[in-house]
């Protein structure tokens, strides 16, 4: 297993720290990457239920990006760590194009990978690879206004001074509420496309494989694994 990857240029080391951050600012705990084929898969937790009576769709977001060469990765790692070596090797890069003959000329750079964390609950379900099955395409209208009405809803609904437990409870009916009109996907299937920036004016596309869902745009992806009591749904 690499303990390292490397980018093709300074713009997709740009693309990585912008969906990090905008992950960051949903939920700071951790990332997962996994690499295979030339191609690094970078999955961030946005929603995930903590135990059985915990009714949060589990919501993750996805970005690729190509590699240089085949690797062969798949840990978890701490995203402010991670994040911070990206900082530095932007740092590093920015100054070495300020003193090149060429500043246009494309650079491959490699990226340590952090220590792996082995307590990510998130991180143990895998969503499948293969198998997904088109279905018809969201309107990205649909999914923003889900995204706007919820954030609206869990701000109006929970006081500054509010506990954990509270919080989550006003998240879990807030973001597993289905949306109308694809009643079969959460309100937090919207909030994650929403926040990562996935969202644009085209259509986003829709796959199925048994209890998963898959938005997808241009711009990335988000997975959804619906609640066991929705699966007939």
């Amino acid at each position: 297993m690499s303990s390292s990857f490397t980018l093709p240029d300074a713009a997709s080391l740009g693309d990585l720290r912008t969906y990090l951050g905008r992950a960051a600012r949903i939920e700071d705990g951790s990332v997962r990457l996994i690499a295979d084929s030339g191609v690094l898969a970078v999955y961030t937790a946005i929603l995930y239920p903590l135990g059985l009576l915990d009714e949060l769709p589990t919501v993750l977001g996805l970005r690729t990006f190509a590699l240089t060469q085949p690797e062969e990765i798949d840990v978890v790692v701490p995203l402010r760590s991670f994040q911070e070596r990206l900082r530095l090797l932007a740092e590093a890069q920015d100054a070495e194009q300020a003193h090149s003959a060429d500043p246009t000329r494309a650079t491959p750079i490699e990226v340590e990978l952090p220590l792996e964390v082995h307590t990510v609950t998130w991180a143990a379900i895998s969503p499948p690879r293969g198998g997904w099955a088109p279905q018809p395409d969201v309107s990205a209208e649909l999914l923003h206004r889900a995204a706007r009405q919820g954030i609206d809803e869990v701000a109006a609904s929970v006081p500054t001074s509010s506990g954990e437990s509270i919080v989550r409870r006003v998240r879990s009916e807030v973001w597993g509420r289905p949306i109308p009109g694809v009643e079969h996907l959460p309100a937090g299937a919207g909030f994650a496309a929403e926040s990562l920036g996935f969202l644009g004016t085209e259509p986003v596309r829709l796959f199925e494989t048994g209890p998963w869902s898959r938005l997808t745009t241009s711009r990335g992806h988000v997975l959804v694994k619906r609640r066991a009591w929705t699966l007939s749904s």
